[in-house]
């Protein structure tokens, strides 16, 4: 049983906490690629609403280049569980049971996502915007099992509680990752320490790889540029990056929440930035935006093989190099991301040499299908307020 001290921000420091003994819940691959009904939504979730999104993956061809994980988020449930305690689907809302919505996405080449809390109620019936307590304290192994039974292949594992005490969160944690594990069925496990956390967040406090094979490390984001209320736009990303810890388990990916493109509130520049850097860090690509009305501009954007390639290799994730962000890629190459973050054009670039580059001029390829060019002494671009340019150096 090792002992693991925590990380400490500024504002923030808990005393060392004691992880329970055990690898990460599955071996599958991360960071996951897909889709999640809550911001499009809420807890007006619907079988007939997912199931159209789930189809729209397909025909998009966004679940042919790794969106497949279709998640049903929070209200997915009947406020009140079965006689003998194990958590059913709202009858109204899912009429065939998530035994068959699981089948449904099965049949399509996708997996099948679910939700639920630690404590006594998830995060909806904790802000009383839905009935019951119906979270899985005190039911985690009848609710493992019931997932697994279900196909399930993703629970997305959210605190929903003001208290944050870092002890009491590994081991609540710990302990569905131990009941998923004793399934024998592989499910990705994320959680998220910090939906309803009073004050400073503890996801970045902590190093909370030990647990699961995602960990939510900023607070949640919203479709704006600006931070507000404590909820982070687009333009407080990277400074909560800085700030948060590298997993230290292998294949344990830093979850940056949900992308917000496609919504009121976000422009196709801080799109284009909010894909980008999700994929510099590594993040899970969780689409939120109605697949079935997605524009072309979206579509192309979600789809980049050159931002999915950043943000599925195994590597570590960026880190700054003067007005850059930089990635080393696990064959070698190197990943490059110019933000402007401010509210006028600016231009942002560097030389090879000066972004870590060693060796004669690159070739640089260039993200949303900028042609490549070769023997390359200058990497950066003309930027508009809030955009982004992400180049790759080989």
């Amino acid at each position: 049983m090792a002992l693991v001290a925590a990380t400490a921000t500024a504002s923030v420091s808990h005393a060392p906490v004691r992880y329970p003994p055990g690898a990460k819940a599955a071996d599958t691959a991360v960071p996951l690629m897909g889709w999640n009904s809550w911001n499009l939504f809420g807890c007006n979730v619907n079988e007939h609403d997912v199931e159209a999104e789930a189809d729209a993956l397909v025909s998009s061809g966004l679940a042919a280049r790794g969106y497949r994980t279709v998640t049903v988020d929070d209200c997915w449930f009947d406020p009140r569980r079965a006689p003998d305690g194990s958590l059913r689907a709202d009858p109204q809302r899912f009429p065939h049971g998530m035994a068959a919505l699981g089948r449904f996405l099965h049949a399509r080449g996708l997996r099948f996502g679910i939700y639920e809390s630690p404590n006594a109620r998830t995060c909806a019936q904790f802000a009383g915007t839905y009935r019951g307590s119906t979270g899985s304290l005190g039911h985690e192994t009848q609710d493992a099992r019931t997932f697994a039974s279900w196909g399930v292949d993703f629970l997305k594992y959210d605190w929903c509680a003001t208290d944050s005490d870092p002890q009491r969160q590994v081991n609540a944690f710990a302990r569905m990752r131990d009941a998923l594990r004793a399934t024998g069925r592989s499910i990705v496990y994320a959680i998220n320490p910090n939906s309803d956390v009073a004050g400073a967040v503890p996801g970045p406090t902590v190093d909370w790889s030990p647990l699961a094979n995602q960990v939510r490390t900023t607070n949640d984001v919203i479709p704006a540029w600006r931070t507000r209320l404590g909820r982070l736009g687009d333009q407080g990303i990277g400074e909560a990056l800085e700030q948060a810890p590298a997993p230290t388990t292998p294949g344990v990916a830093s979850d940056m929440d949900m992308l917000v493109v496609g919504f009121i509130g976000v422009s196709p520049a801080e799109a284009r930035t909010q894909v980008a850097m999700w994929s510099m860090f590594g993040s899970p690509l969780i689409a939120t935006n109605d697949i079935t009305r997605m524009s072309t501009g979206i579509s192309k954007l979600l789809g980049d093989p050159l931002l999915i390639a950043i943000d599925q290799d195994p590597s570590a994730p960026a880190r700054r190099v003067g007005q850059a962000w930089v990635r080393r890629l696990s064959d070698g190459r190197l990943a490059v991301a110019f933000v402007d973050d401010s509210p006028r054009p600016v231009r942002l670039g560097a030389t090879p040499s000066a972004l870590g580059w060693t060796g004669p001029a690159p070739t640089v390829a260039g993200a949303w299908g900028s042609a490549a060019q070769t023997g390359v002494t200058w990497v950066g671009a003309e930027l508009a307020p809030h955009d982004t340019a992400v180049f790759i150096l080989s």
